[in-house]
């Protein structure tokens, strides 16, 4: 039987994968910075590492992000929890 009533591009369905992708995995943004810094020509490093980190907190607009980046910031130094 075919549902023609469900609308994939629905404002309840465009809020929910909009929140779902609000914050992206720890693993994803470190990735992200890693390959900044690579394509920049930097070392890799934690100096590096933390100062991408930074700029990115002092960018974040929504407290969700900012959470994230306080958490990797603290995971970078072994501040877990």
């Amino acid at each position: 039987m075919r549902q023609d009533s469900i609308n994939p591009h629905s404002a309840e369905m465009s809020l929910y994968f909009s929140a779902q992708e609000a914050v992206p995995s720890h693993q994803e943004t470190l990735g992200e910075v890693v390959m900044e810094i690579l394509k920049a020509g930097m070392t890799v490093n934690r100096q590096s590492i933390c100062a991408k980190l930074l700029s990115r907190l002092a960018d974040a607009r929504q407290p969700e992000l900012e959470k994230h980046h306080h958490e990797l910031i603290a995971m970078l130094f072994g501040r877990e929890g």
